[in-house]
């Protein structure tokens, strides 16, 4: 049985998913079977852009360049090592069923699907899971050192939103480990000459010819210099959007302008209010941070989290006996109890702090409580799963998390939502594909622990060179020369800009502007929505980007290393995805996933979907003017392999 959204759905042409015939198991290895290939003396032929190098892009780049293609990567950073992939901490998801526990390749999509909240493409979330087994074969064999336990086979650890024990980890340094693999395969590729890569480089501008993604406008960050770079294929793998919130767990150099400038030459942006709300952060300590720690969620399988029963409590927790003790998440959800989903996890730990419950001098954190797991396993064990994030906790707060418990607070973390891609991960602009978090298409309105990982690996090594091949064997081998007049034009759009920046003589610093950009945001955009408030947050931003314009201050020059010319360029750019975001959260009359809106919510206070009416993913086209209203579209969602329920995980 098949089951969609049956009222007023604008399609648009472009948003044909191209999801295959047939059943869902088989839709992806038929796939395999009948796209097109190009011939392996022909793949020298073609060049391919790679921008960003985290575990997407990295993956990418070393797929293609090992199968012949040519391949240039572009990285902002000094060394694709230090791509915000390093962050992740707890693990990636895979259906081994190593403790023959009772996974799958169906439950690991089941458990995807419903936990987000059923606002996913149903083929590429099947796809993700089914390729997950051959992603931890892939890191093995690139020698990522995942935990063991006794027999020899790769440990495994539970995460939110499952019954079972799928994700395998690397201590605390999971993504770390396994972008040292992609790397390295991707190195290799540089020593033999296949990928040419560009670090220290900052894409500007998509160059689109005849309607196709033929090349990318760059600048160099080291001496501001404005480059161009044609290819017969762009892949961006450059992350999130989280930092639009300014406070977040994403590294600071962390931005959206390559897909923001993609946007604004045709590639759809799909979901973008869907953000994720990571419940176990290290919370605000002052006006003046500028980013906030992850605390690994891993840690939920044996740290218990709590607040006092008693309203204003600031005794030491060790001074709070048990009876006095609010288990939240334990007794309103006994089945899951503190490994419920993220986004219901960080909605519950916001709600008792706003009802008084908190601790901490703000009241604006919860604990989270090792002593009973250190009881049980002893302080040795823990510290073998989770040295490395207690240390990490202890050099921030001061405070030993094995003799005291965490203090932790949500805070923005990842973004679903990103560029509209169909089933070959190939945006609304031929030729221009977007992977990993960069694109909207796996994880819905909720993204499971320990997926992101997976999605990123899975696109780069195992997706992507069977699409983009498929794509290339249709395309002439003809590299379009640069001199081209639609890479004249996109130079001066992006010179035009900076010039823009650069000539802006006010009294504000971009600081200014992205920490007042942030709270309106998270006060409006953040944890829960309304009506009024998204309304507000419209207005408001529109209000601060115009002042913006007329009134920062960027000093230096474009021809130098100028920080405070990246920084501006990339908050400019925030300002407009804002408005974005605030009109696709005022759009969706529903409560899923992380989307949470006040005015649509069941009697116990979780989310209210509206499936006759939202089940749809919403993709924005870019109007031509900033301050013009975007077009919306809609890709209507089908299931046919799962019934469209109610959550819970009590």
């Amino acid at each position: 049985m098949s089951t969609k959204s049956n009222l007023n759905i604008e399609t648009s042409p472009l948003l044909e998913s191209k999801v295959p015939q047939g059943p869902l198991g088989d839709k992806w290895s038929s796939h395999k079977n009948n796209v097109k290939l190009v011939n392996p003396n022909n793949k020298r032929k073609y060049k391919v852009i790679v921008v960003g190098t985290g575990l997407a892009g990295a993956s990418a780049a070393a797929s293609l360049a090992e199968l012949g293609y040519n391949v240039d990567t572009f990285t902002i950073l000094d060394s694709p090592r230090r791509a915000h992939s390093i962050a992740a901490q707890g693990g990636i998801n895979a259906a081994k069923n190593y403790k023959n526990d009772g996974d799958s390749v169906y439950r690991l999509f089941y458990d995807t699907i419903k936990g987000g909240d059923y606002r996913a493409r149903e083929a590429n979330v099947y796809r993700l899971a089914e390729v997950s087994n051959a992603i931890i074969d892939q890191c093995v064999a690139q020698g990522v050192p995942f935990a063991r336990e006794y027999g020899g086979l790769l440990d495994n650890r539970s995460f939110g939103g499952a019954q079972l024990s799928r994700t395998f980890y690397a201590r605390g340094q999971t993504g770390q480990q396994l972008l040292l693999g992609a790397y390295s395969a991707m190195m290799k590729n540089v020593d033999h000459g296949n990928i040419t890569m560009h670090n220290r480089q900052e894409m500007l501008e998509l160059v689109v010819i005849d309607g196709k993604a033929k090349g990318i406008i760059t600048r160099n960050l080291a001496n501001g210099a404005i480059e161009r770079h044609s290819a017969d294929a762009v892949l961006l793998c450059t992350g999130g959007y989280g930092n639009v919130f300014y406070l977040s767990t994403n590294a600071k150099n962390c931005n959206v302008t390559a897909a923001w400038r993609c946007y604004k030459k045709g590639a759809m942006f799909a979901n973008p209010s869907f953000t994720q709300i990571h419940p176990t952060c290290i919370p605000v300590s002052g006006d003046y941070q500028s980013k906030l720690t992850l605390m690994s969620e891993s840690l939920r399988n044996d740290g218990r989290v709590w607040v006092p029963k008693k309203k204003g409590d600031n005794r030491k927790p060790s001074e709070i006996p048990d009876e006095e003790r609010y288990y939240f998440l334990e007794e309103r959800y006994p089945s899951f109890g503190n490994l419920v989903p993220r986004d219901v996890a960080s909605r519950n730990a916001k709600d008792v702090c706003d009802k008084g419950h908190g601790v901490g001098a703000s009241g604006l954190a919860v604990y989270l409580d090792f002593r009973d797991s250190i009881k049980r396993y002893g302080r040795d064990k823990i510290s073998e799963r989770y040295g490395n994030l207690f240390d990490m906790y202890e050099k921030i707060t001061d405070e030993n998390p094995y003799e005291t418990p965490m203090r932790i607070f949500p805070a923005v973390h990842y973004t679903m939502g990103g560029l509209w891609v169909d089933y070959n991960l190939q945006t609304t602009v031929p030729g221009l594909y977007a992977l990993g978090e960069a694109n909207f298409s796996d994880h819905g309105a909720n993204r499971l622990g320990a997926s992101a990982l997976m999605q990123g690996l899975a696109d780069g090594y195992f997706v992507i060179p069977y699409t983009v091949g498929d794509y290339l064997a249709n395309e002439k081998s003809a590299a379009v020369d640069t001199s081209h007049v639609e890479f004249e034009k996109a130079e001066q759009e992006a010179v035009k800009r900076i010039d823009k920046l650069l000539k802006s003589k006010g009294n504000k610093t971009v600081l200014d502007y992205h920490r007042e950009l942030g709270k309106i945001m998270w006060d409006k955009v953040g944890m829960s929505r309304s009506e009024a408030g998204l309304n507000e947050a419209i207005r408001d931003i529109k209000a601060l980007r115009e002042d913006f314009w007329n009134n920062v201050f960027v000093p230096g020059e474009q021809s130098t290393c100028n920080k405070y010319l990246e920084y501006a360029n990339r908050v400019s750019d925030f300002l407009e995805l804002g408005e974005l975001m605030a009109r696709d959260a005022l759009d969706r009359n529903e409560s899923c996933g992380g989307h949470f809106r006040e005015e649509y919510q069941t009697p116990e206070g979780e989310a209210q979907r509206d499936d006759v009416n939202y089940c749809h993913v919403s993709a924005w086209d870019f109007p031509g003017d900033p301050d013009s209203e975007p077009v919306r579209y809609k890709e209507p969602l089908e299931f046919e392999n799962v019934k469209l329920t109610q959550r819970s995980y009590k």
